[in-house]
């Protein structure tokens, strides 16, 4: 008689957009998935299920009560995996809700933005086995329980034995990650590609269009090239997730619109209606992600003594933003800020304070 194995327990901390598409993706290939997250959301998860589609024709379908839903971490005990997606702000409030109700040894897999989450959740669920883990997709929330992967890409996670038990149901989902044995340099390479969002959010437009228009593209080269000064200068080697390595697709960014479209044309195989999660965090009046995007050069660039206005640039047009000033540049307008921002740190020094 064979051994029957029970389903992998799941609990999603934070059912946004990234949330629920992964956790609906696991809850579909057999997983118990439970979601914890805004009461809104629930309500939508629970009227209408997951509807989960993506640009390769993928299309999936879990029913509200088929899944649980919860606005607080109760029945963490039971969980076997959990997903921490929220908001990298959030990211130490809501991992102490599940302190002292966590089970020694669960893996707890940070699938966020930015660099260090998992340092953060380590230190406070210090008997758990947590993992670093990366979304290199995009997803855009549609009404009625809608999630739609509009851009290539699967999930990175930090290797570990420990993730075993899971491999299958991941697998049965399409969502077999890539396991790296160090994820730094993954996550230092995808923060590269993240530093358009906050242009992306600024200009108003999906992200096709966006990455189409010459002058975006040229910001999006400036705010890389400072980054990887300041990556170079901390002997910080970015992972190459890109046709060409960071370095030369900085260059290639600056180039004509046909002769980007013709060399580089797959980094535009983007569903037409996909924006970055800060363009949507801007819409719905959402505090962003931009201190731990282009705040984390800003950060490095202090630490290894180099400016990086550029970035400062961007970080103070995305609070503004956010505070209701102005939300939609022009290509040319957001490059005149970026481009100045930069020319008055080099004068700086020669013309005194």
């Amino acid at each position: 008689m064979s051994e029957v194995i029970a389903p992998a327990r799941v609990l999603v901390l934070g059912a946004g957009s990234i949330g629920s598409f992964v956790g609906g993706k696991l809850a579909a290939a057999g997983a118990e998935v439970t979601f914890v997250g805004r009461q809104r959301v629930l309500d939508e998860l629970e009227v209408s299920g997951l509807h989960l589609t993506d640009l390769d024709g993928g299309d999936v379908a879990v029913a509200g009560d088929a899944v649980g839903l919860a606005t607080t971490p109760e029945d963490v005990g039971s969980a076997d995996l959990v997903l921490v997606t929220v908001k990298s702000a959030a990211t130490g409030a809501a991992v102490r809700d599940l302190d002292g109700k966590i089970r020694p040894g669960t893996v707890v897999l940070s699938l966020q933005n930015g660099i260090g989450n998992d340092k953060v959740i380590r230190e406070i669920l210090p008997t758990c086995v947590v993992l670093a883990g990366m979304v290199m997709f995009n997803v855009v929330h549609h009404p009625d329980g809608r999630f739609h992967r509009g851009t290539e890409g699967g999930l990175a996670i930090q290797d570990d034995p420990a993730l075993a038990p899971f491999t299958d149901v991941f697998q049965r989902a399409g969502l077999a990650p890539r396991r790296y044995p160090d994820l730094l340099p993954v996550q230092w390479a995808k923060l590269l590609l993240n530093l358009n969002n906050p242009i992306n959010a600024l200009s108003g437009r999906p992200l096709r269009e966006q990455l189409a228009d010459r002058d975006y593209r040229r910001c999006l080269a400036l705010t890389q090239r400072e980054a990887l000064a300041a990556m170079n200068r901390a002997r910080i080697r970015p992972a190459r997730l890109t046709p060409l390595p960071p370095e030369l697709m900085a260059r290639l960014l600056t180039v004509p619109d046909g002769i980007f479209r013709r060399v580089a044309g797959k980094v535009l195989a983007i569903d037409p209606v996909a924006r970055s999660s800060m363009a949507d965090d801007l819409a719905l009046g959402r505090k962003t992600e931009i201190s731990w995007l282009c705040g984390e050069i800003v950060s490095l660039g202090a630490m290894v003594g180099l400016p990086t206005p550029v970035n400062q640039r961007l970080i103070e047009l995305i609070v503004a933003a956010e505070h209701g000033d102005k939300r939609t540049w022009t290509g040319p307008e957001l490059l005149e800020q970026l481009r100045a921002a930069a020319a008055d740190t080099v004068e700086r020094p020669r013309g005194g304070h």
